[in-house]
């Protein structure tokens, strides 16, 4: 598999920040039961995925932030374009994109906390390159 070039690209398809080929995740954002589950490490280049216990707990600021703009849109799509209904329809909207958003909330702000946070930048010459968090050969 040829690496994605830009590291956007690639955090957009949750692959490896230093190779940019292997995937963040075991499963699918729809299996409800391990959507959260990540490999100990990339299977392409051998990076641990998780840098220290508990890297992942920053992650739930970002999914904070995710959280409070996906209510900001529904309350003001709904202000504008349902002429300000009633509080419960607000409540209602809110939680039902919140929900089907959750899991994608999740895995995407795992992998920016990884990519702003984990100290690895991407590396065309990974394989040849030593790293402290390189697979021991």
């Amino acid at each position: 598999m040829k690496p994605i070039e830009s590291s956007t690209l690639a955090m957009l398809d949750q692959r490896c920040p230093r190779c940019h080929q292997g995937p963040l995740f075991t499963h699918s954002a729809f299996n409800l039961a391990h959507f959260t589950d990540m490999p100990e490490r990339c299977p392409v280049c051998g990076l641990v995925y998780e840098i220290e216990p508990g890297f992942y707990w920053g992650a739930m600021y970002i999914s904070f932030a995710f959280g409070t703009g996906i209510m900001l849109v529904v309350g003001v799509l709904l202000f504008y374009l349902a002429g300000d209904p009633a509080t419960w329809v607000y409540v209602t909207c809110v939680s039902i994109g919140v929900l089907l958003t959750c899991t994608l909330s999740l895995r995407y702000s795992r992998t920016i906390m990884l990519y702003l946070f984990g100290g690895v930048r991407y590396n065309p010459e990974w394989a040849s390159a030593p790293t402290r968090r390189s697979v021991p050969e």
